[in-house]
């Protein structure tokens, strides 16, 4: 992925890239960043829900629509884009 997108940059002229290998390194642990703090998003979501697991089980909310919600509340809280 970090190839593409490195190749990407230089032919579309949007990047002047002189090190390519150290241009594909940063991204990919902008990557590798991203996908780690989503992960942490996720986690924490579920912990979360689970702390309200008996208010949840006992009304008829949807647990996939409320874990989608807690995680885009946590987002808008973290700066995260999701």
């Amino acid at each position: 992925m970090a190839d593409a997108v490195v190749k990407r940059l230089v032919t579309r002229k949007v990047a002047e890239i002189k090190d390519e290998a150290a241009a594909r390194a940063a991204v990919r642990q902008v990557v590798l960043d991203n996908l780690t703090a989503e992960e942490k998003l996720e986690e924490d979501a579920r912990k979360l829900l689970l702390e309200h697991a008996k208010q949840i089980k006992d009304s008829a909310a949807d647990y996939r629509q409320l874990l989608g919600k807690v995680k885009e509340k946590l987002a808008r809280e973290r700066g995260f884009v999701l």
